[in-house]
């Protein structure tokens, strides 16, 4: 049996939920009674008309009809205004701050309270109205990590306007692609960033991607050139008269020879619109069902999805998981390193921590620059009680030893957690142990893009933990392991991991292509939602992903899981991660080839090779390629050295493992 760590009961003392048992007992209360649960959970939210139907309203199966989702249907309500004006007038938290900001460089910091968020976000709201954006139309948005992003997502909400976030590390292409997918009509970004070293002129980026869509869609009708608004971050701090809450986040290192690309007539500076805006801006009341935003899947093949998620049932699912999942208190602190171009920046940076009134820490920079201490040094500068992180950071941090964790005291920490893909328990132990001084629960939270929040995560204080297991099923979720053949397994089994009913928080389609959302998701197991994942369930019930079904590779006849490969390699104590692809084989069908990264004060060498072959997400696409011998990596824009692929196809015929 694996370990096991429970809270001490101290810790679980003063925590929302205590025991298994009550986390237990309101799991059942979420299946039996789910209109009577959320119900209750509602009402912390404004709705400007009440529900008229059935809390959850589904149809999972393509042969029955269309497949469709609804949550509180008949409801009207505004989600910035849930975030903002109600958190401020019934919740007395206009003071309170929303957002430490913390910058790419040392000092470069801005902290901003509820209401200077409303002020600003009204502001912007004033400014995307007199720009012609309306209710139901999409703006396409390209930032790095700076307030002006979540101003921007709020404003887009106040007025019922559809965001779309495209990743400032993404290429021109890819940004074309998403402007023209959704045809919006408006784009906002910034002039350029730094990434640690690297600066990045963002506005030429935007500009090129512009032109390629112009060029692509010369001549087609209804296409409109967006406008583009742009917030000057590096640039030379704009002169003339201060402007109230300093609308604009000028960066420390500014870089007054930048060279901003600009188009008269289209392109309009942030600070000059912002500073000529109203602070007052009414909320455009939504229907529960009206799209909030769309967020592209870049996927491993094929087109970007745009996953469509909407109002209510977003809203419910974000704040009340962040809540408990969290065990969130007035007094937290809390972090999220993801971007925001991500779900999860969208789901437990933005939407979820605000709905539920918290302190939140937006960070432009990585986590090595200007040294690999730097998350442990801004964990003491703003006291973060709870952060939540991805396994990729833990083990490339690992590698660097204990040292630059326990120079700073880290005291404030109470939770914390993983996201992205299964945390492997090497890296789980060190979080744990060296992070965590051994006194922090670990809440590895499974969930996907497409369902907009977790599905699988434990109760900090009240689940026995299992490094690398995501435990067990948040509320209202019901989990299930199907077979090739789609037959439900009960007790420990592995297989394919389905969801058997509709949840709040879910995608309710891929933009413009409804078909291709139910062929995705709903055709291989009719009535079940399919995460295109394994998972094992042991014999205490308890869920491991394995990894992508299609990482599964077939050699000589026996399948075999990448994840599990990687997690035997990552076991070794000279490795601090590991990555596994197929690659064809002229007498297997497939084999393996296997990429790892050494801890420091290692070195490879034959016998180190033999030791890994004894012992049994990141960029796969990409290691495809270099195991493959095919050299076109594609876009390669988002790793943090773009350099590194070509050299490891370099290297790709000197050693093989």
């Amino acid at each position: 049996m694996s370990d096991v760590y429970e809270a001490s009961a101290d810790a679980r003392s003063s925590a929302f939920l205590r025991s298994l048992s009550e986390y237990q007992a309101l799991y059942e209360r979420s299946l039996q009674d789910p209109q009577e649960l959320w119900g209750e959970l509602a009402k912390q939210f404004h709705w400007q008309t009440p529900s008229t139907g059935p809390f959850m309203q589904s149809n999972l199966n393509p042969a029955l009809g269309r497949v469709s989702v609804t949550c509180m249907a008949g409801a009207t309500t505004n989600v910035c205004y849930n975030l903002l004006d109600h958190n401020i007038s019934e919740n007395r938290l206009g003071d309170k701050v929303a957002i430490y900001w913390e910058g790419n460089c040392l000092g470069d910091s801005r902290k901003l309270t509820y209401q200077q968020l409303l002020n600003d976000t009204c502001r912007m709201s004033n400014v995307l109205t007199n720009q012609g954006v309306k209710k139901g139309d999409r703006v396409a948005v390209y930032m790095p990590m700076i307030p002006e992003l979540v101003i921007t997502l709020l404003a887009c909400s106040r007025i019922g306007a559809v965001h779309s976030v495209v990743f400032a590390g993404f290429s021109a292409d890819s940004l074309a692609e998403r402007i023209m997918d959704a045809q919006c009509c408006l784009l906002v970004t910034a002039d350029g960033f730094f990434r640690g070293e690297k600066m990045i002129n963002l506005k030429q980026i935007a500009d090129d991607a512009l032109d390629r869509c112009r060029e692509r869609e010369k001549g087609s009708k209804g296409f409109s050139e967006p406008k583009c608004i742009v917030v000057r971050h590096l640039g030379v701090a704009p002169g003339g008269p201060g402007v109230p809450n300093r609308p604009y986040t000028p960066a420390k290192r500014p870089c007054p020879n930048l060279q901003t690309p600009w188009q008269d007539g289209r392109d309009l500076w942030w600070h000059e619109v912002m500073h000529k805006a109203h602070e007052e801006a009414p909320p455009v009341w939504c229907d529960s069902e009206d799209p909030l935003f769309i967020l592209y899947t870049s996927g491993s093949t094929g087109k970007p999805k745009g996953m469509v998620h909407t109002q209510a049932g977003y809203l419910l699912h974000t704040a009340v998981s962040h809540r408990l999942v969290f065990d969130l208190r007035p007094s937290d602190v809390y972090w999220c390193t993801a971007d925001i171009g991500w779900i999860t920046g969208h789901s437990y940076l933005v939407y979820g921590p605000l709905a539920n009134g918290a302190t939140c820490l937006l960070f432009e920079g990585i986590p090595t620059y200007p040294e690999v201490d730097r998350f442990w040094q801004i964990i003491d500068k703003y006291q973060v009680t709870l952060f939540y992180t991805a396994p990729t950071a833990i083990r490339s941090l690992m590698k660097h030893g204990n040292e630059p964790v326990l120079r700073h005291s880290r005291h404030s920490l109470r939770v914390l957690g993983s996201v992205g893909e299964p945390i492997n328990p090497e890296a789980w132990h060190w979080y744990h142990r060296v992070i965590g001084g051994g006194r922090c629960p670990i809440v590895d939270t499974y969930w996907q893009t497409e369902t907009g929040g977790f599905l699988l995560a434990p109760m900090p204080f009240a689940t026995p933990l299992k490094p690398g297991s995501a435990t067990f099923p948040f509320f209202g979720v019901v989990p299930a392991i199907l077979n090739e053949h789609g037959e439900e397994m009960k007790g420990e089994a592995e297989g394919y991991l389905v969801f058997k009913q509709a949840w709040p928080g879910m995608a309710r389609t891929i933009y413009g292509d409804h078909r291709r959302y139910e062929e995705t998701y709903f055709q291989k197991f009719p009535g079940f939602y399919f995460t295109g994942d394994g998972c094992r369930r042991d014999s205490d019930g308890y869920y491991w992903v394995t990894g992508r079904v299609d990482d599964l590779l077939n050699m000589s006849g026996h399948l075999l899981s990448t994840a599990e490969v990687e997690a035997a390699l990552g076991a070794h104590p000279a490795v601090v991660e590991a990555a596994t692809v197929s690659c064809p084989h002229s007498l297997k069908g497939q084999t393996l080839y296997c990429f790892v990264t050494l801890q420091a004060g290692h070195t490879f060498s034959r016998t180190l090779v033999a030791e890994l072959r004894q012992k049994g997400k990141i960029m796969r696409r990409i290691l495809r390629k270099i195991a493959s011998g095919d050299p076109d990596f594609g876009d390669v824009t988002t790793l943090a050295d773009p350099c590194v692929p070509s050299a490891l196809f370099a290297d790709r015929c000197r050693t093989t493992v």
